[in-house]
């Protein structure tokens, strides 16, 4: 039986690769602090399991593609508080943001169409673009510069006749980066000029710790160019979900949207109808989730700021955070950790930085760290990871 070249070209998430090494870890008696991956231990709000215990129909019937209007109107409302206004008719519910960002790819590009991105940048984008044999080309930025975005110039040598979008996630995934104003204004002025689309993933916007958030959605001007991916996943800590949204108010979007979703038939009911009560949750919420993540980062960015030889920039908002280690193979460094290290019977699992680049050779030295864990665990895991460096055979200083 022969094996399509589209799933053998396919790569292995870097954020989950290393599970065999955590599982085995674990049944050897160890303690693995994880640091690899976004999943928050924030308690998801109450309002989910109680939507879902009173939804009792007789019959779990297929819901309607495009979404179930209950969920979709309570979306609408949530971005009329932001002060951006979507008609019902420009939302479609997504299995996650990742099936968002999915449709928004297969509906722009061909086969050999390019999407901009800004490496590092979260993994998955490869893949889904890949899956519509399309290609990202990265535009790099770098640790020590805080991952800002190059001058317009230098993004639009990047730029070429198989360029359909502009895809980027603000706040940032992995870095932490929340774009300026100024940066954001370079971005709209570039998709506008080459006619491009502008998928700005926003997953992360009730995250922000320094300053004020602005939504690609409030620029008038990119109407008929934004597609614009959420989620309820890290919002409300319920990313076992699966729900998000992909929003447009181009039309000619809409209509391969809804051809899409009538592909997949529909989404899951019970998840929508949590999903909805979800959006009830009061905003007194969010701000006491923002205020737990704010100690989190300057936790860890305290913790980092101990450790000998390693760059990092301070996370402005999202719950990640790119680091340098003074190794030489982040990749190596994070299997060593899990295999060969410990202190007390506890050590960390880390996401090596090569997977969050294209351009081979890039991000080896370099990890994503996720600080979803409560103050307490985050020095006992830096702890740990500062005394790593020192023992690791590979070390670099």
């Amino acid at each position: 039986m022969k094996i399509s070249e589209r799933a053998l070209g396919m790569t292995a998430s870097p954020i989950r690769k290393l599970v065999p090494y955590a599982d085995a870890a674990k049944k050897n008696g160890k303690k693995v602090y994880h640091l690899n991956i976004g999943q928050p231990d924030i308690a998801t709000s109450p309002k989910f399991m109680e939507a879902i215990r009173n939804f009792d129909p007789k019959v779990v019937a297929y819901g309607n593609s495009q979404g179930d209007m209950n969920l979709i109107k309570a979306i609408q409302k949530y971005y009329d508080a932001w002060g951006i206004h979507y008609e019902t008719k420009n939302i479609f519910i997504t299995n996650g943001g990742s099936e968002a960002l999915e449709m928004a790819i297969f509906s722009l590009c061909d086969p050999g169409d390019e999407i901009l991105v800004f490496e590092p940048y979260y993994a998955n984008y490869t893949s889904f673009a890949k899956l519509a044999s399309a290609k990202v080309t990265a535009v790099p930025t770098s640790a020590e510069d805080g991952y800002r975005l190059p001058d317009q110039e230098t993004i639009e040598k990047y730029i070429n006749g198989k360029t359909r979008a502009i895809l980027l996630t603000n706040p940032g995934n992995p870095t932490g980066v929340v774009y300026t104003r100024q940066e954001m204004d370079m971005i709209a002025a570039i998709v506008k000029k080459y006619n491009i689309a502008l998928i700005a993933d926003e997953v992360y916007r009730e995250f922000v710790y320094d300053g004020t958030y602005t939504s690609f959605g409030t620029y008038e001007e990119l109407e008929q160019n934004l597609i614009m991916v959420d989620s309820v996943s890290k919002r409300y800590s319920a990313c076992g979900a699966r729900i998000g949204c992909v929003i447009t108010k181009n039309n000619d979007l809409c209509a391969q949207f809804m051809k899409l979703c009538q592909t997949r038939l529909c989404v899951p009911m019970v998840e929508q109808v949590g999903a909805a009560a979800l959006y009830e949750t009061p905003a007194s919420y969010l701000e006491e989730v923002n205020k737990e993540y704010k100690k989190r980062r300057d936790t860890i960015a305290a913790g980092l700021a101990k450790i000998p030889g390693l760059v990092s920039s301070q996370p402005k908002g999202a719950f990640y955070v790119m680091v340098k280690f003074p190794v030489d193979d982040a990749e190596k460094f994070a299997i060593w950790l899990l295999q060969d290290f410990d202190v007390n019977g506890e050590t960390v699992m880390i996401a090596p930085g090569n997977g969050f680049y294209a351009t081979p050779g890039k991000g080896v030295d370099e990890a994503r760290l996720a600080y979803v864990l409560k103050s307490e665990d985050l020095e006992k895991a830096l702890a740990l990871l500062a005394e790593a460096v020192k023992q690791y055979p590979g070390r670099t200083i």
